[in-house]
């Protein structure tokens, strides 16, 4: 039996958002009830907080999606569902097959939007090559909502890019010894590759909720990536290392890829794609545009053996058009520093939290 421990806090919307309250919530509360809870075959526990878990050669996500608003520009919250689970069992190495929906309903939206929401599932999944197999409908009365809110749960399967990806790592690395593409198996040497810009899809939320024009076209990047990142890993390889940088940014992505590898990485300012427009309004509002979420972009650990070869397949394709290589990872420091523009070195910690609230 777990000790309860008793306390007076609450739950605040810092618990969901990503960055280090999420993150020592998680370790505090859900893993303390089950970090334990373990199974034969179990390759990728849940103590292991990666992006998915792996039973035998399955890897397995569950997901619940609560943007608000539920349309914005560039997506939807289907499209989101679909998207983010597909890409969280993609960066363990796996080709997602199916998913279950789950849909909790607001009294009161109107039948117009959904199936506006469950045509951009369809959509969706026939993109990614995924099928909706199962799942269940709720309807809750009328409150705070916001129209719906949707669980995405899915599977993946190891596949022959997975196994060729791992014997070029090993060519290399010879004493790589794991099965899956894990944040700690990053070592001194590798490089660090982003696939696009990032804070679009933040950005793109924060104005439809606030109702603001920052200029410019900017909307969610939101997208499946399993189909790329399957061709990158079969045909270039070396990764050994990769997130979707959504809730807490690239920031909170590079801090969870530098603790759980025990190992420092040193980014370069200059080479982090940044669209301008998502600059600007970054600058406008005092936001960060590295602890903003993105919901269609992976950030990639590479054998520097590969890291050119990778980015030149990345900016070949329309999904990795603005890749960059922007660090690299080494024993010279703990945590993640930043070289800027103007020769200084700053630290980029984990962010307390997304600012900007149910971007996903």
């Amino acid at each position: 039996m777990v000790e309860l421990t008793p306390s007076e806090e609450y739950i605040t919307m810092l618990y969901g958002a990503g960055g280090s309250v999420m993150h020592d919530f998680i370790k505090k509360y859900i893993l303390k009830f089950f970090g334990d809870l373990e199974i034969q075959g179990l390759g990728i526990p849940l103590k292991a907080l990666d992006d998915a878990a792996a039973v035998g050669d399955i890897v397995f996500k569950s997901d619940s999606h609560v943007v608000k608003p539920i349309f914005f520009p560039g997506g939807d919250i289907g499209r989101l569902a679909v998207s983010g689970t597909v890409n969280d069992i993609s960066v363990m190495g796996a080709q997602p097959t199916a998913l279950a929906c789950g849909l909790i309903l607001e009294e009161g939206l109107p039948l117009r939007d959904l199936q506006r929401i469950l045509a951009s599932i369809r959509e969706t999944c026939l993109e990614a090559g995924v099928a909706i197999v199962t799942g269940d409908t709720k309807v809750v009365e009328k409150s705070g909502l916001g129209g719906c809110l949707v669980n995405t749960s899915g599977i993946g399967v190891r596949t022959e890019s997975l196994e060729k990806n791992i014997s070029v790592v090993r060519r290399y690395r010879p004493d790589f010894r794991e099965r899956w593409i894990l944040d700690s198996n990053l070592r001194p040497g590798d490089k660090i590759i982003i696939s696009g810009t990032i804070g679009d899809h933040g950005i793109a939320v924060l104005s439809a909720q606030e109702g603001l024009d920052f200029g410019g076209d900017i909307k969610s990047d939101v997208k499946p990536l399993n189909k790329i990142i399957q061709r990158m890993l079969g045909e270039v390889g070396g990764v050994v290392s990769m997130k979707d940088p959504t809730r807490g940014g690239l920031a909170d992505a590079l801090n969870e890829f530098s603790e759980k590898s025990n190992v420092g990485i040193i980014i370069y300012e200059d080479k982090i794609p940044i669209k301008e427009p998502v600059r600007a309004a970054c600058e406008m509002l005092g936001l960060d545009p590295l602890e903003i979420g993105n919901e269609g972009k992976v950030v990639i650990g590479v054998v520097k053996e590969k890291a050119e070869e990778a980015l030149e397949f990345l900016r070949s394709t329309n999904e990795g058009r603005d890749a960059e290589i922007i660090g690299v990872v080494t024993d010279k420091l703990s945590g993640v520093a930043m070289e800027t523009i103007i020769g200084g070195k700053r630290i980029i910690p984990r962010p307390i939290g997304d600012p900007i609230p149910r971007i996903c």
